[in-house]
């Protein structure tokens, strides 16, 4: 998810009595024989772990541009074209330059010899071969910092502000919703002020208190979200970035954010994708336990001695990037359109494997059912699989803006009147236990009615809450039915997102059929619906916000419109 914070639930919740009348809900048919058909293909025949893998094992982290990302991209596409559908990688763009590392080593040297566990942070730079130098310890939050340091750091590894203290682990990391949590996520919010637009894919305050979901995405820092607060660390993090280009330290050391702990790791950007922007000095994330170590030994006065070998690069030779679309053409209806999507890309402490290939896969598994049983669909199904996401919806809100609308304008192009709906995967790979409206209250019918047959799954809780950080937010923003499930929370804000655990292990098999279950029979039933999906009342258009920048280096929350 966008490495804003995942789910953050938002309260955006119109009063049904401003609503102009509408005409009689439509009775809601629901087709039993497809659906027992595809519960039969996605569990008995499931291919949905070996889409999985070849988007993980395979094509290992995915950052945008990356080549990990264009083979996991360039695989989709010969995928869904082995299988006869149309397939093909769409551009858009600026995006900026890509990154990627090819090797990383840390160790303690002295006063005594241990491994380091970490990585690098993406968009800065490699070292000069195998490193060993002094550490040193400094705090650089703020310009009087820098100017304090200035002189000091050449040649040393730095680690950037004290350790912390770490508290034992009382609660199971990964759990699954009850029925209170569900209870409590299907009440509607009380009304509350929103203070200005939010910034692009950052969410809101967790409703149930950050348990599940996006929760927790993008706070690292501690500081508030408000649009000027951010852009004011943007700003820093540039000068910050360009005083340990000119200091020229060894290596940069941060501590792995609050959520890490036992060989765990969280982290994501140091610098920034913008080739204007200063690179600064190679950067690395590591996990506080070995961090700490270092940090006390400093504290103590003992003298400590670190290595480091760090091989990343930029890639300067395009700054498009691509989303990947496959179709299956409709019948009857077929200039009308019902989207599935889900993010491709990831960030690189692991293989991106919950945060997203889960939901990729799941998408690629439903067009893989559509086809396979040859269902009817009178209108077109199309799925897109996004690159940028983690940047602040990149990929999906250039995709919206070519094809429906683009927000800062409301311009609506043809195809807007002919996109039914939206359905979007991206909180981890727990099985779907609902959907949020999105404030969206005539489509409760619709789903209540397709949700029957999965009762007995623990799916069909409807919440008309919004929740934020991921791609669907693209399509809402330009008044489309954008819409992204409810799914368990696993251990996915404990353990996985946007750390070095994101790995294939970490993905729940039944899970992952379930969702595919899910998503092609809604699929098919928005494809054969008499009408087009119930629409809110068109946005007004929303002024543009600042898209580029370097993230907080290793911050909790930085896909998401960081």
């Amino acid at each position: 998810m966008l490495d804003c914070m995942r789910p953050t639930i938002a309260v955006a919740f119109a009063s049904l009595a401003l609503l102009p009348t509408l005409p009689a809900q439509q009775t809601e048919r629901v087709d039993l024989d497809a659906i027992h058909k595809i519960k039969i293909e996605a569990t008995q025949n499931s291919k949905v772990m070996e889409h999985l893998f070849y988007l993980t094992d395979v094509s290992g982290q995915r950052v945008t541009n990356s080549p990990g990302f264009f083979a996991a991209a360039d695989w989709v596409v010969k995928q869904l074209r082995e299988w006869g559908l149309e397939a093909h990688q769409e551009k858009w763009g600026p995006y900026g330059r890509g990154w990627t590392y090819s090797y990383f080593s840390a160790h303690l040297i002295e006063p005594q010899y241990a491994p380091m566990i970490g990585f690098p942070l993406a968009f800065t730079p490699s070292t000069n071969g195998t490193v060993t130098a002094e550490t040193i310890m400094v705090n650089l939050a703020n310009d009087a910092d820098l100017d304090r340091n200035k002189g000091k750091l050449r040649g040393k590894v730095v680690l950037l502000g004290a350790g912390r203290d770490l508290q034992m682990v009382t609660q199971a990391p990964g759990r699954r919703y009850s029925d209170s949590d569900l209870a409590t996520i299907a009440l509607a919010p009380e009304a509350a002020p929103q203070i200005g637009p939010r910034p692009p894919g950052s969410d809101a305050l967790a409703a149930t208190g950050g348990s599940g979901g996006r929760g927790g995405r993008g706070g690292g820092n501690g500081q508030p979200n408000a649009p000027g607060n951010q852009q004011q660390q943007r700003q820093f993090q540039n000068r910050l970035n360009q005083f340990l280009h000119d200091e020229a330290p060894a290596v940069v050391v941060r501590i792995g954010t609050g959520r890490s702990a036992a060989g765990t790791v969280f982290g994501q950007a140091g610098g920034s994708r913008d080739p204007k922007d200063a690179v600064p000095a190679p950067m690395a994330i590591l996990a506080p336990e070995h961090y700490n170590r270092i940090a006390r030994l400093l504290d103590h006065k003992i003298p400590v001695k670190m290595e480091f070998n760090i091989q990343a690069k930029f890639i300067d030779d395009t700054t498009d990037s691509v989303n990947v679309v496959g179709e299956i053409p409709g019948g009857s209806k077929k200039d009308e359109l019902v989207m599935i999507g889900a993010h491709l890309d990831s960030w690189q402490g692991g293989t991106g494997a919950t945060d997203n290939a889960a939901g990729s896969a799941v998408m690629i598994e439903t067009m893989r059912i559509l086809k396979t049983l040859n269902l009817p669909l009178n209108r077109t199904v199309r799925m897109a699989l996004w690159s940028g996401e983690e940047q602040g919806l990149l990929g999906s809100r250039a995709y919206v803006a070519e094809h429906f609308a683009a927000r800062e304008d409301m311009k609506l192009k043809p195809e807007h009147a002919k996109l039914s709906g939206y359905f979007n995967v991206d909180n981890g790979s727990g099985k779907i236990r609902g959907v949020y409206l999105q404030g969206n209250d005539m489509m409760r019918p619709v789903f209540e009615a397709w949700f029957k047959p999965f009762q007995d799954t623990g799916a069909g809780t409807i919440s008309v809450r919004n929740t934020g950080g991921t791609d669907h937010q693209s399509f809402d923003a330009v008044g489309l039915p954008g819409f992204q499930f409810i799914q368990d929370p696993l251990e996915y804000d404990a353990e996985t997102h946007h750390s070095n655990m994101d790995v294939y292990d970490r993905v729940q098999k039944a899970d992952m059929e379930q969702m595919a279950t899910i998503v092609a029979s809604f699929v098919y039933q928005a494809a054969n619906r008499e009408q087009m999906l119930p629409r809110k009342p068109l946005p007004k258009p929303q002024p543009a916000q600042p898209q580029n920048a370097p993230q907080p280096a290793g911050s909790g929350g930085g896909g998401r419109g960081n």
